[in-house]
C-alpha cells in the first residue's frame, strides 16, 4: 500500500483539485485528463497577470501560449529559464522547470523557429507495505519537449505550429511490484495572431488579437494501456489593448478565455438508482473511454450534463494588466477565473520584472481566493537572456 503522502501529491497533481471545491462537491464535475502538468503556466510573466498570454507582446515563452507570437518578436532571439515550487503548501519537492526559446531566421524578418522543454518533478516518493516503510523509492515525473515554427502571412497576421512529445511516468503501477507505468503520447498546436496600431486621439496604441490550440494528439495510455486518458486539449483565445499613459510609460489590459477541448466524463449519479441506470451508466462511460482525441473535441462543446449552463461553466477567463516603465522595469497583475464546480482555480496574482540589455528577471506570486487552495502562495521565477543584446556586448569586444 502506498503511503499517505503520495495519496495526497497523486490526487492533487494528477486528478485535479477536487479537495478545494467541498462546498460544491454534489455539482463537482471537472473534466477529466492526464499529464495535466502541462497545463501549467511556466513562466511569471503570464502568470503574474492571472495566467494568460495569447495576445500579449512576444517574448522567449510563447511557446505555451501563443508561438504564432514570435513571428512579431523584436529580438532575433531569446531564451528563458522558469522555476515554479509547486503544491508548497503541502510538500516542499515538488517543482515545474521549464527552458523556451527562439530564434528569427531568413532575411525578411518574418520566421522563426522555437522550442521548450519542462519537467515537473513529483518529489521522493517511499512505498510501504502493510503500514510498514522501507519500500521502493521512486521519483515520479511528467515531462514535454517540443518544436515550433511561426510565419508572418501579412504585415499584421502570423500563424504557428508546435509538435510535442510527452512522457508520463507516476512511478507505481497495478502491484507493488509492476512499476513499469510510464506512458507517452504526441500532440500538436496551432495558433495565430494579429496586431494592429489603431491611432486613439493622438496616441499611437496597440490591439492584438490571439489564438491557439493546444495538445491535440493520441491519448496517454497509463498502467500498460488499459487507462487511456484524453490530453489536455484546450483552447486559448486572448485580446489586448496597449495604450502609452506618457512618454515611456505604457499599459497594457489583457483578457483570456480558456475551454478545454475534452468530453466530459459521465457520473454514475447522473443516471437512474436502478438496474436500466447502471446500465445506462456504463454503456456511457464505455462511450466515453472509447471515444478518440479528436472526435471528443467535437463532443466537449455538447456533451456536459447540466446542458448549455454547464457548458458555459467549462470557459474559465483570466484578466490582467502590465504596465511597463521604457521597458525596463514592469509591474502586472490579474485574476483568473474558474467554476467551483469545474476545478475552482481562483486566485489573484502579482508581479515584476526589470530588464537590461542582456537579460529579464521576472517573478510572480498567486494568493488564491477558493478557501483552503493548495495553488496560495504559489511563486514563479523567469530569467530570460536577450540574443540582441549578447550581440551587442561581443560586438563591443
Amino acid at each position: 500500500m502506498n503511503t499517505p503522502r503520495h495519496l495526497i501529491i497523486i490526487l492533487i497533481a494528477v486528478l485535479g483539485l477536487e479537495a478545494v471545491a467541498q462546498d460544491v462537491k454534489d455539482d463537482f464535475n471537472p473534466i477529466t485528463t492526464g499529464v495535466l502538468s502541462i497545463g501549467i503556466a511556466p513562466d511569471a510573466r503570464g502568470a503574474s497577470m492571472g495566467d494568460l498570454g495569447a495576445a500579449t507582446d512576444p517574448d522567449a515563452n510563447s511557446q505555451y501560449w501563443n508561438p504564432s507570437k514570435y513571428a512579431f518578436a523584436y529580438s532575433q532571439g531569446g531564451v528563458s529559464l522558469s522555476y515554479t515550487p509547486w503544491l508548497r503548501k503541502l510538500v516542499n519537492d515538488i517543482f515545474l522547470a521549464n527552458v523556451a526559446g527562439y530564434m528569427k531566421i531568413g532575411s525578411e524578418d518574418n520566421q522563426a523557429v522555437s522550442a521548450s522543454l519542462r519537467y515537473f518533478s513529483l518529489g521522493e516518493v517511499v512505498t510501504s507495505t502493510g503500514g510498514q516503510t522501507g519500500g521502493q523509492t521512486l521519483n515520479p515525473y511528467e515531462m514535454a519537449i517540443d518544436l515550433g515554427y511561426s510565419r508572418k502571412l501579412s504585415e499584421k497576421f502570423s500563424m504557428g505550429v508546435v509538435f510535442r512529445y510527452i512522457y508520463s511516468d507516476l512511478g507505481f503501477g497495478g502491484s507493488e511490484t509492476d512499476t513499469k507505468t510510464g506512458a507517452s503520447a504526441f500532440s500538436a498546436d496551432i495558433s495565430g495572431y494579429y496586431t494592429t496600431y489603431p491611432i486613439i486621439g493622438r496616441n499611437e496604441c496597440q490591439w492584438s488579437f490571439g489564438w491557439d490550440i493546444s495538445n491535440v494528439g493520441s491519448k496517454v495510455n497509463y498502467n500498460h494501456g488499459d487507462r487511456p486518458a484524453f490530453l489536455p486539449t484546450n483552447l486559448r483565445l486572448g485580446t489586448t489593448f496597449t495604450f502609452p499613459l506618457a512618454d515611456y510609460h505604457n499599459l497594457a489590459l489583457s483578457l483570456d478565455l480558456n475551454k478545454l477541448l475534452v468530453p466530459t466524463m459521465p457520473r454514475e449519479k447522473d443516471f437512474a438508482d436502478d438496474e436500466e441506470g447502471q446500465k445506462a451508466y456504463l454503456e456511457a462511460y464505455r462511450d466515453w473511454q472509447n471515444t478518440s482525441s479528436i472526435k471528443g473535441i467535437f463532443k466537449s462543446f455538447n456533451d456536459a450534463p447540466g446542458g448549455f449552463k454547464e457548458e458555459l461553466r467549462e470557459i474559465s477567463y483570466s484578466l490582467g494588466a502590465e504596465y511597463s516603465y521604457n521597458q525596463q522595469f514592469f509591474l502586472r497583475g490579474g485574476y483568473c477565473y474558474q467554476h467551483p464546480s469545474k476545478g475552482n482555480q481562483q486566485y489573484f496574482a502579482i508581479g515584476a520584472g526589470f530588464a537590461l540589455n542582456v537579460l529579464r528577471l521576472d517573478a510572480s506570486y498567486m494568493m488564491a481566493t477558493a478557501q483552503s487552495s493548495p495553488l496560495d502562495q504559489t511563486l514563479r521565477f523567469s530569467l530570460t537572456f536577450d540574443m540582441d543584446g549578447l550581440r551587442e556586448i561581443f560586438g563591443k569586444k
